[in-house]
């Protein structure tokens, strides 16, 4: 069986990979961002952005979970991956904000 560099599964392996890139990024611009917003230099607001870090916040902190955390791996896991997709949510909210402050990485990855 040949794995030539298109193979399906190291597509499938840099696709996953750039999630991590969206939620690291969504991490790294969203203080930033937050901190414009609140001192006028940023309008419109992005309330998309908010609402999803908030989304994301609120169910790290709540008690009430998909997996209760009480099964240690099953319920971190989906913790992870609940709030790893709300984190890339968040990361598409702010590519505006990101080519507002003319950064090369604007673009979603």
């Amino acid at each position: 069986m040949r794995r030539p560099d298109g193979s399906p599964s190291l597509q499938r392996l840099k696709r996953r990979a750039g999630v991590f890139v969206r939620m690291r990024r969504a991490l790294r611009w969203f203080p930033p961002m937050l901190a414009d917003v609140v001192r006028g230099r940023y309008r419109p607001v992005p309330w998309p952005a908010l609402g999803w870090m908030l989304a994301a916040l609120v169910y790290l902190l709540s008690p009430l979970d998909l997996v209760p955390d009480m099964l240690l791996a099953l319920g971190l896991m989906d913790d992870a991956v609940i709030v790893g997709w709300l984190l890339t949510r968040v990361d598409r909210a702010l590519e505006d904000y990101r080519v507002f402050r003319g950064e090369r990485d604007a673009a979603p990855r």
